[in-house]
């Protein structure tokens, strides 16, 4: 036997063992992703957001961070609610501002003690894209929440109009920003 086979013993047992380790790993993903597709386990909730003047509720597996503002780059002959390029991680990212978007008469104010956020879409959503918010008002869950018409209200009373952003993402006017 040579000096070498002793080594190859053992690096055939650590190949074994990530090979194993890497199965594992699999199999949980695979169970996680199938839960997810069929609803099962525990509820990801919603991300309450000030937008403008109102309060909405996005699904929680739409958004795929929050951050602060960082520099924008304002692009020319663009419509008014479409603020500029924001370089977020190296990342280039097409920033809207909802309120005016909603609401063309808006002026862009964030409110008193506002703590304006930039919400990144989730990358399955397909667009390169980060909403301006006045402010992130944390997770809620809108199963607990009394349905009123087409909003929501919370045990304090506060109104919360759901907002699917894979709905925003593919209306034509959304994805037209050219004036």
């Amino acid at each position: 036997m040579t000096a070498g086979g002793a080594g190859d013993s053992a690096k055939g047992r650590d190949s074994a063992a990530r090979r194993n380790r890497l199965r594992v790993y699999q199999e949980q993903l695979l169970e996680k992703m199938q839960a997810a597709r069929t609803g099962a386990g525990a509820s990801a909730g919603q991300l309450g957001l000030a937008i403008g003047g109102g309060r909405y509720l996005v699904d929680l597996t739409e958004v795929g961070e929050i951050v602060a503002p960082v520099p924008l780059t304002a692009i020319p002959m663009t419509r008014p609610w479409y603020l500029g390029l924001a370089n977020v991680r190296g990342n280039l990212l097409g920033v809207v501002d909802l309120a005016r978007y909603l609401d063309e008469e808006h002026d862009g104010a964030p409110g008193a003690g506002a703590a304006p956020r930039l919400v990144v879409l989730a990358p399955a959503l397909g667009v390169n894209c980060a909403l301006l918010a006045s402010q992130v008002h944390g997770l809620r869950q809108a199963a607990t929440m009394e349905r009123a018409g087409d909003v929501l209200r919370d045990v304090e009373g506060t109104t919360w109009t759901p907002l699917s952003l894979a709905a925003l993402v593919r209306e034509e006017r959304f994805l037209h920003i050219a004036r």
